[in-house]
């Protein structure tokens, strides 16, 4: 038997053992552990007092999430059908930018530009706009404009990439029978990169989910996502069964978006 495959894996798998599932069981095991044994006591402490921090993280993911999907199908869609070479070439260069800023330095730019006196409001009112009408987007919407801005170059990469990679002459062939950009984009390039949308959104998903950052630097209102709770939870009370039970249930949301992946993935093989 050859042990060599084993052993050019063997430094993943403990990286992924040490700092990934571990933790994890010892999360689970504290979330179902209480000092009588068993118990779910942690848990109904936990939709007892976060129960709209579940809704609100829901919310705002699921929004950003669909935002995502909509402004990377766009910019591939015109990178890859788009009649000016030109500005295929800026937006290209021009869409990269925020996948090199880590999320913390994302949250505290988008604290100074979306705010009351930011940039956004100050450059809309030196454009005319009535000073009544500047407002702060220091809530829930400014999260989720952080997370679209972040996140859509990555989806963006994952879906345009798969784009280019389809045969032109399929393309082509539409155009050449009169149809249109947007038709062609939506009845033969679409079908063809379905499965990498799905996987670029879900990903994206995961990824929001887990955010501290930008929730805590964006919007100080309560309810917030799942991950300021859990943060206060064990850096304030201590209580680390309670947060638990938040990761727990932060993995079962995860954990039903993936589900639609890995169905859609079975259905294929199927096929």
């Amino acid at each position: 038997m050859n042990i060599m495959p084993f052993l050019l894996v063997a430094p993943s798998l403990l990286l992924v053992g040490a700092f990934f599932l571990f933790p994890l069981l010892l999360s689970v095991q504290g979330a179902f552990m209480g000092a009588d044994g068993p118990t779910l006591a942690h848990f109904r402490t936990a939709f007892g007092l976060y129960r709209n921090d579940m809704l609100v993280t829901l919310l705002i993911t699921g929004c950003a999430t669909a935002l995502i999907g909509a402004g990377s199908i766009a910019i591939g869609g015109y990178l890859t059908l788009g009649g000016s070479r030109r500005a295929r070439a800026v937006l290209a260069w021009l869409y990269r930018w925020p996948l090199f800023i880590p999320f913390i330095v994302a949250g505290q730019s988008m604290r100074g530009f979306l705010g009351q006196n930011g940039l956004m409001n100050s450059a809309l009112v030196g454009a005319g706009m009535p000073e009544m009408w500047a407002q702060s987007f220091l809530d829930w919407r400014g999260i989720v404009i952080t997370f679209v801005w972040k996140q859509l170059p990555f989806a963006t990469l994952l879906i345009a990439g798969a784009m280019a990679a389809m045969d032109r002459a399929q393309i082509e062939a539409a155009q050449n029978l009169g149809a249109g950009r947007l038709r062609v984009l939506l009845g033969v390039v679409l079908p063809q990169v379905s499965r990498n949308i799905t996987v670029a959104l879900i990903l994206s998903f995961v990824t929001m989910m887990g955010v501290l950052s930008v929730p805590l630097m964006i919007s100080g209102q309560s309810p917030s996502m799942l991950t300021i709770p859990m943060a206060w939870r064990i850096n304030s009370l201590g209580d680390y069964a309670t947060a638990n039970a938040l990761g727990v249930l932060a993995c079962l949301m995860t954990g039903m978006v993936a589900w639609v992946w890995l169905r859609q993935a079975a259905a294929e093989k199927a096929k």
